[in-house]
């Protein structure tokens, strides 16, 4: 697949697009505009980005966390940890176990 074929897949839509939604304002003063990913097909599927927020003429971006995914990242990464932990220990040595004894002469 060349760069001419990824640039025809733009035009043609069937790579996600960034779509803004209709911008709100708040009691603040502040104008909010949300931003999401649609992904096309047959069941278009949308995933929040974040929002842009205008205060004073001056824009900032927050952006949208999904602590879903945080959670199962941060389970995943201590399951493959406890998994290793215990290959670790049920990995032994082939040698036996080293114990120095010390002898007394009587």
């Amino acid at each position: 697949m060349g760069a001419g074929e990824d640039l025809e897949r733009l035009r043609s839509g069937e790579a996600a697009q960034r779509v803004f939604g209709e911008p709100y304002d708040r009691p603040d003063g502040a104008m909010v505009i949300p931003v999401a990913n649609v992904r096309g097909g047959r069941r278009p599927r949308a995933t929040p980005l974040g929002v842009f927020v205008v205060r004073d003429g001056k824009a900032s971006w927050t952006p949208a966390v999904d602590g879903t995914r945080t959670a199962l990242l941060g389970g995943l990464i201590g399951l493959i940890a406890a998994g290793l932990a215990t290959a670790a220990v049920l990995r032994r040595p082939p040698w036996p176990d080293i114990s120095i004894q010390k002898i007394t002469k009587r």
